[in-house]
Formats: C-alpha cells, sequence, structure tokens
C-alpha cells in the first residue's frame, strides 16, 4: 500500500509550500504537484489515477485541490472507490477508512445526483422555452427546401442521378442523400415525421 499526495495550485504564480507542509506533516513522502486550473485538464492527477493500485492511498489537502464541483468528486471518488483505493483529504479530516468519512462521502453523492437533475431540468426548460420560441440549434441545412423539392423532382424523373444534382448544388453526395430522405420521409427521418 502507497500513500500518494497530490498537491494543485491554478496558475504559475501560486506556489504549493503550504500543501507539501501539510502532507510532510502528515508523513506523506510521495506528492504529485500540479499548475493548472480546477477547469482544465490535469495531466498529473490523470497520470496518478492511472498509476495507483488496490489499497493505495490518495491524499489531498483540501478537496477543491481534487475537484472543480461536487459532480466532479462524486465521479471521481467513484472511480476511486470501484478500484479499491482509499481517499483522505487533510483539511477536511476526510477518511474513506472511517464511518463518519464514508458517511461524508455519500452524502456528497447525493449531492451530486441532485445536483445533475437539477441541470437537466433546466437543460429540458430551456429547449422547450426555445422551441416554443420558434428557435432551433444545430448546423444550418446546405439546402433550401424549395432546392430539395426541385432536386427530388429532377431526380425522380430519372434523367438526373444524385451524384449529378450534388454536383449541380454543390452538396456532397451523403448530403444530397439526407435531404432527399428527409423530404420523402425515409431513413433516420421516417420516426421523426411519424411521431
Amino acid at each position: 500500500m502507497t500513500v500518494y499526495g497530490y498537491a494543485r495550485v491554478s496558475t504559475t504564480e501560486q506556489n504549493t509550500a503550504a500543501q507539501l507542509a501539510a502532507f510532510k506533516r502528515a508523513g506523506i513522502e510521495s506528492v504529485v504537484q500540479e499548475k493548472a486550473s480546477a477547469v482544465k485538464k490535469r495531466p498529473e492527477l490523470d497520470r496518478l489515477l492511472s498509476s495507483m493500485k488496490k489499497g493505495d492511498v490518495l491524499v489531498v489537502y483540501k478537496l477543491d485541490r481534487l475537484a472543480r464541483s461536487v459532480l466532479h468528486f462524486s465521479s471521481v471518488f467513484d472511480s476511486l472507490k470501484a478500484r479499491g483505493i482509499g481517499f483522505r483529504s487533510l483539511t477536511e479530516s476526510i477518511e474513506t477508512d472511517t464511518p463518519q468519512g464514508r458517511m461524508f462521502l455519500h452524502l456528497l453523492s447525493a449531492f451530486a445526483e441532485f445536483e445533475r437533475e437539477l441541470i437537466r431540468e433546466r437543460c429540458l426548460a430551456g429547449q422547450r422555452a426555445a422551441r416554443a420560441a420558434g428557435k432551433t440549434w444545430g448546423r444550418k441545412r446546405a439546402l433550401s427546401d424549395d432546392d430539395v423539392a426541385q432536386a427530388v423532382k429532377a431526380w425522380r424523373s430519372g434523367w438526373y442521378d444524385q451524384k449529378t444534382l450534388a454536383d449541380m448544388l454543390g452538396v456532397s453526395l451523403p448530403t444530397m442523400r439526407d435531404h432527399i430522405h428527409r423530404h420523402e420521409g425515409r431513413g433516420r427521418w421516417a420516426k421523426k415525421l411519424h411521431q
């Protein structure tokens, strides 16, 4: 079993001295340091987590040094738990080895789930409001409805193949096919038109 410390500061101007001193007082010799914002990727943390084995313990100075939100912490903790890796926070006195620490982490997981549900509800409400206001999202269609209707008519006449029509309208063959399918309610568009 190895105990690893993870020290992080957000900017290059800051330093990890206080965190390193706390790790030293706790008897933790193996420490990984990182200078990265909480919202950016953290390669040192990713490398450390992937190298840890069952029975190892990850120690941080404070919870906010590890995760950027309750959701993110819950995700990291679930991964550690599934792999049999312990966790400890020095400042908050949280340890997965104690009943109180496990209870606190379960509470955090419950809050993370609640936060996920709130975000989901807000997103759905926003989408409904946008649809009601006539807003759409995604890429703009390559061809207008009139262009597609004329292309379908020309293709169905037998005088033009889809590749020729695509070249004439300046789109790729798959785009031309997709527009024809949408116009005729076929392929991936069949279900959407009948819902």
